[in-house]
């Protein structure tokens, strides 16, 4: 069952990625693409977690963690730069 919903937030995650590419395309704001390239790495984090964990040891398994550490500073950079370009314009 475990296998099951990590497949399943795997898929909603690059979903996700996909959604926010698509603006991206579309409108060419920067915001768009760190979204889409954090929820990826999410995906991948999820991804190995899932292909890697059974393997590593207790005291390793943190290690993981660092991918999703990067994707929500990936994420609040891309909101500070939004709000950052913004102020700039006035």
């Amino acid at each position: 069952m475990k296998i099951l919903l990590d497949g399943a937030v795997l898929m909603a995650y690059l979903a996700c990625a996909l959604f926010f590419l698509r603006f991206y395309l579309q409108s060419k704001d920067r915001l768009f693409a760190l979204f889409s390239l954090a929820f990826t790495l999410m995906g991948v984090h999820n991804l190995l977690g899932a292909l890697l964990a059974p393997t590593l040891d207790a005291e390793r398994i943190h290690y993981l963690y660092v991918v999703r550490l990067m994707a929500y500073l990936l994420i609040l950079g891309a909101i500070w730069d939004k709000n950052r370009a913004g102020r700039g314009a006035r």
